[in-house]
């Protein structure tokens, strides 16, 4: 069994950012079922793992708080006693929902914020406020203090050209917009093997390595195996249980869990152990491994 579970509690999100499945799927206007993870469903989740998982991460590829129930969620978690993460572009991040979230119990919440003004931030994060980030980190700031709260407010940068020039402003800053640390983060891209505008200029921050005929390719050679095949996976928000976050096309599900079949039966599927086996056997074969960095 897994010992750590993803869960999507929202399948849509509000921004278009540029190397995002959903964001990509609202800039093309294609048309997205949105969907919000059941409570019973989780609460069935939940019961099932919770003898053998030690963290909930409440992200995957839509915008969790966009799930009204995000707080239930993670108050039935933490009632487990497993640690919980929230990953979140805090464009709904007010100060009724911050509260919320403490309040509940949260563990540690992620904060991306990919630019310092609005022309660096929405660069990546298009449609979305810098300033809705700014006011986000003070309300979970102000959350954390009067409810003597020990939850960690991390401050995340995907590593980009385009606030390349900014990295310094984020490290002399982050604690006095609110966080209590900073993360960079490289940029996944799709296209990029003839390179791509997104990736800094400075190739020791990129994903990518230049190769002597100018094409590029992933620094990380792919190891044999994957030990994330069993001791992790994701559950989107219809229940599909996925081998990992790189299955962002959820082409490779284990099945399908639903109130009324067992997590075991889906973990153990045929379908799980026809991917794992062909992971473990020709990894570098397998399209959604090719840009991966574990």
């Amino acid at each position: 069994m897994p010992t750590f579970v993803s869960v999507e509690p929202a399948n849509f999100c509000q921004l278009r950012c540029p190397e995002c499945p959903v964001g990509m799927a609202n800039t093309e206007k294609k048309p997205v079922s949105r969907k919000t993870m059941p409570l019973p469903l989780f609460r069935h989740l939940l019961q099932e793992l919770s003898p053998f998982v030690h963290t909930v991460q409440f992200y995957f590829q839509g915008e969790p708080l966009l799930c009204n129930d995000l707080p239930e969620m993670i108050r039935l978690a933490r009632k487990e006693g497993l640690y919980t993460i929230v990953s979140t572009n805090a464009q709904s991040l007010a100060e009724e929902r911050a509260e919320a979230l403490v309040r509940a119990g949260l563990n540690r919440i992620i904060v991306s914020m990919d630019g310092l003004t609005q022309a660096t931030y929405e660069a990546y994060r298009k449609g979305g406020d810098v300033q809705k980030v700014y006011a986000a980190l003070q309300h979970l700031r102000q959350a954390k203090t009067l409810n003597h709260s020990r939850i960690r407010i991390e401050l995340q940068c995907l590593r980009l050209r385009s606030n390349q020039n900014e990295w310094e402003a984020f490290k002399q800053h982050y604690r006095d917009w609110g966080a209590d640390s900073l993360t960079f983060k490289t940029a996944q891209l799709y296209d990029y093997a003839k390179g791509h505008p997104l990736m800094p200029s400075d190739e020791r921050y990129s994903r990518y390595k230049r190769q002597k005929d100018g094409t590029y390719r992933l620094k990380r050679r792919l190891s044999w195996g994957c030990h994330r095949l069993f001791t992790g996976c994701v559950m989107d928000a219809d229940g599909r249980v996925l081998p990992c976050c790189f299955d962002k096309a959820r082409q490779h599900a284990f099945g399908t869990l639903t109130t009324n079949t067992s997590f075991r039966s889906v973990w153990t599927s045929d379908n799980a152990l026809r991917f794992r086996r062909s992971v473990l056997q020709h990894r570098s074969s397998v399209p959604v491994c090719s840009n991966c960095t574990e």
